[in-house]
């Protein structure tokens, strides 16, 4: 399918390894210049020689005044934003009723404030280009999950919500936005590649019992998805969230 976004400008967010790296890759191929973000300099300096016509632009957007930073590298590199990914987040958190303050504020601002933070700084080059915005966020937001920290999923929930609110404010502007929530993705040092190596039977009898397809999903299917939601292939979907989790989740 020819999804038309050569020479399209792109940011993806937390972008050096998993999915983001993942979809960097596909925007890539599909003929985007895009630029890498992460905090971490090697892993990102590494991760943007893997992505064609990619730049690294090093920095943590869960602080809105490094999130401001990065979209004014970006620009400088790129011109102008088309398309923007946010995918920071991280699931890992305190087992429920054991959190702290600290605990909730840290996985908000990794799960939420990254997302809005970056969002906002962009909102106005966006809104010029009329371009298109895709969140990653997770089925543990869209119900309760079995053993999933209450942070992540509060934080996730709350993420699609300001994808909805979004999506009425950007939408007077030709501007779209979506998420994405994706189940148990494997790839190279998840989560579920430790679990699948250390708890195989323990593993494998939780995907036969939870997940219809049996199976994990993998980072292309992410991304692939992704390039269709950034593209005009999807011109009327704005503020829609897009499950991807084997049929995991029961809510109709």
């Amino acid at each position: 399918m020819n999804l038309s976004l050569k020479n399209k400008k792109v940011l993806v967010t937390g972008s050096s390894h998993g999915i983001g790296l993942e979809i960097a890759k596909c925007l890539s191929k599909e003929g985007c210049v895009v630029a890498v973000n992460g905090r971490n300099k090697k892993k990102l300096f590494r991760a943007s020689k893997l992505v064609s016509k990619s730049f690294p632009i090093q920095g943590d957007v869960s602080n809105h005044k490094i999130a401001k930073r990065v979209i004014n590298k970006t620009l400088k590199k790129l011109r102008r934003i088309d398309i923007l990914v946010c995918n920071v987040g991280s699931g890992k958190s305190k087992k429920t009723g054991e959190e702290s303050y600290n605990e909730w504020e840290k996985v908000f601002k990794k799960n939420f404030w990254s997302v809005v933070n970056i969002v906002k700084e962009s909102q106005k080059f966006l809104i010029k280009s009329k371009g298109s915005i895709v969140c990653i966020s997770s089925i543990c937001g869209l119900e309760v999950i079995s053993d999933a920290p209450a942070t992540y999923s509060t934080a996730k929930s709350a993420l699609n919500t300001y994808i909805k609110c979004m999506s009425h404010f950007f939408g007077k502007y030709g501007v779209r936005i979506n998420g994405i929530a994706p189940g148990n993705i494997l790839f190279k040092n998840s989560v579920w590649e430790k679990k699948l190596k250390n708890q195989t039977n323990k593993t494998r009898k939780f995907l036969n019992e939870n997940v219809p397809l049996k199976k994990f999903g993998s980072t292309t299917n992410v991304a692939d998805l992704t390039a269709y939601l950034v593209s005009k292939k999807s011109e009327f979907i704005t503020g829609s969230i897009f499950t991807v989790d084997g049929g995991q989740t029961r809510k109709i």
